[in-house]
């Protein structure tokens, strides 16, 4: 699902806030391939995230800190992370968020439907979802009961593909993402 900027207005205030004001979900930003460049669209859509993830190719210029602004982040790096702060970050991350598993890292080859032997390395892994980045292309289906979310790249705009972000909704065991174009 791609949301345009008056469904995140609506989102961000309350429009899709049940009655009761129970909320019990978590709300995480993913970005990546930001190629050492920071959207100035991207702070707003991610205000009021709890956690942010950075799924590879970070880029020079102070990507991870100025994310650290806005909510704590986890990254990893991408092929193109080989020098400098960026490269020291791991390949994989493996990490509870809510009560789900997220698999976070670069590069991915999504199984396709029924390719139970693809989905091996995640479910051993106890994951409910793999977040990853590298073809700048967004994201977002199950395979094996595993949610398999790429945000798109968030950095300058190539090959011709739209720059984007995502949200993750978390709750235990439940995974909902939505991309956001920028």
């Amino acid at each position: 699902m791609v949301l345009d900027h008056f469904q995140v207005w609506r989102f961000w205030h309350g429009a899709n806030i049940p009655q009761n004001g129970i909320i019990g979900v978590m709300l995480v930003g993913v970005v990546s391939d930001t190629h050492g460049f920071y959207d100035p669209r991207v702070p707003p859509l991610l205000e009021g995230v709890e956690h942010i993830l950075h799924a590879g190719d970070i880029g020079t210029g102070g990507i991870i800190e100025q994310l650290t602004g806005i909510a704590p982040v986890t990254a990893v790096r991408g092929n193109n992370d080989r020098e400098g702060a960026e490269s020291e970050y791991p390949e994989v991350e493996m990490l509870e968020l809510a009560g789900c598993r997220i698999y976070l890292t670069h590069i991915v080859k999504v199984p396709k439907d029924g390719d139970e032997d693809g989905l091996d390395v995640y479910l051993d892994a106890g994951a409910d979802a793999v977040v990853y980045g590298h073809s700048h292309s967004a994201f977002n289906e199950q395979r094996g009961g595993l949610t398999f979310f790429n945000p798109g790249a968030a950095g300058k705009r190539r090959f011709k593909v739209v720059p984007s972000i995502g949200l993750l909704e978390l709750e235990p065991g439940q995974v909902k993402g939505r991309i956001l174009v920028l």
